[in-house]
């Protein structure tokens, strides 16, 4: 009996219980939050009959429109700035074990994972108001809200590339400059295509935080510059009408139409570096 309940059969058994639940608990709120979308009732929970008129709502809804395309613009520039230094960030600390301020670098790049939101944005806020009394720039808007998103999509980018970065073989880096190739070439002609699937992952990773947050948003913002998030969380305090149900919808297939488009072209290129492993070995 003890065997039966504790076996391979049951440990799969339970394992795959778990799975289910944990997925349920992950993708049925947004299913549900979708499926209501297209509710003819303005009551959330009570179904009426189906219907497209939250998503016309949606498309005379200017105050949405104009967070959505905003938090777009953001989102997108947050991505390519991250991205960029964090993969400098990245190559830097694995490359670099010794150098003065070492120790100092790492805990400033990687602070951002482990500090409140609500601090780095105070602390964002005050010098950004200290240095526009100063200077006269920058005014509070999306310029200091992409500054913010960069500063904590750059720590999430850094972790990102340099888990890569890690399991590299440096042997290959070594053979091109046996080659004659100097380092910038050694970066652009091998290191970089070796990393640039989990540079395109940590892509959509600081692209989807920037394009969900909140509180950096509500420090940074200034008139004229309201995100989404800030539309949706000023319009719950008086309660929310399924236009936001439809919006969220909006997102989420625009999201899943990406992740599944970059995991497509990760799984091409990775067979496509797998078979010319392959043919550089039978070659030898």
């Amino acid at each position: 009996m003890s065997r039966a309940l504790f076996g391979p059969r049951a440990a799969r058994t339970t394992a795959r219980t778990w799975l289910v639940l944990v997925y349920a608990f992950l993708f049925l709120p947004i299913i549900a939050l979708v499926v209501y979308s297209f509710n003819d009732s303005p009551v959330p929970g009570v179904w009426e009959g189906f219907t497209f008129k939250w998503y016309a709502a949606l498309a005379r809804d200017r105050e949405i429109i104009a967070g959505l395309w905003l938090s777009m613009k953001i989102a997108f520039f947050t991505a390519c700035g991250s991205v960029v230094l964090g993969t400098l960030a990245a190559f830097t600390l694995n490359k670099y074990q010794r150098f003065r301020g070492r120790t100092l670098f790492s805990g400033m790049v990687n602070a951002p994972l482990v500090m409140p939101e609500v601090i780095v944005g105070l602390s964002l806020l005050l010098m950004l108001v200290s240095l526009q009394r100063l200077t006269g720039f920058p005014e509070r808007g999306a310029f200091t809200i992409w500054l913010g998103h960069v500063l904590l999509g750059m720590a999430y980018a850094t972790v990102v590339v340099q888990a890569r970065l890690q399991e590299l073989n440096p042997q290959l880096e070594e053979a091109a400059m046996d080659l004659g190739a100097r380092p910038a070439q050694v970066f652009r002609l091998v290191t970089l295509p070796m990393i640039t699937q989990s540079m395109l992952s940590a892509w959509l990773l600081t692209f989807t935080i920037s394009l969900d947050d909140v509180v950096l948003s509500a420090f940074l913002s200034g008139p004229g510059s309201t995100t989404m998030p800030l539309v949706i969380f000023s319009r719950a305090r008086l309660g929310l009408n399924p236009t936001v149900n439809a919006v969220a919808t909006v997102i989420i297939v625009l999201v899943s139409i990406g992740v599944i488009a970059a995991s497509y072209l990760i799984a091409r290129a990775e067979r496509e570096r797998t078979r010319a492993m392959a043919a550089a070995r039978r070659e030898e």
